[in-house]
């Protein structure tokens, strides 16, 4: 599934028009979005945890040439479902 296809499973699940949909769901991950780049955590019961983790640097290889080359320390996002999709799925 893809956005349009998100909103438009949302349009049809409320009632509203797309247009009103789309704002919706681009209002949901704008706010998790802010509340990840603040260092806050996204705790949604039933569906799960957006968190922000910290990559250390680390030294690599370039899979062409072989040479040694630094990979910079990073931060990513990592989500933990929650026990209500984790069951909803099985």
């Amino acid at each position: 599934m893809n956005k349009n296809e998100l909103v438009d499973a949302v349009a049809a699940e409320t009632d509203l028009r797309k247009s009103d949909a789309a704002k919706a769901v681009d209002a949901v991950f704008n706010c998790i979005s802010r509340s990840l780049k603040q260092g806050d955590e996204v705790r949604i019961v039933g569906v799960g945890t957006f968190a922000v983790a910290s990559r250390a640097a680390t030294e690599g290889r370039n899979p062409r040439t072989g040479e040694k080359i630094q990979i910079p320390a990073s931060k990513t996002i990592k989500f933990r479902a929650g026990k209500g999709w984790k069951d909803s799925i099985q």
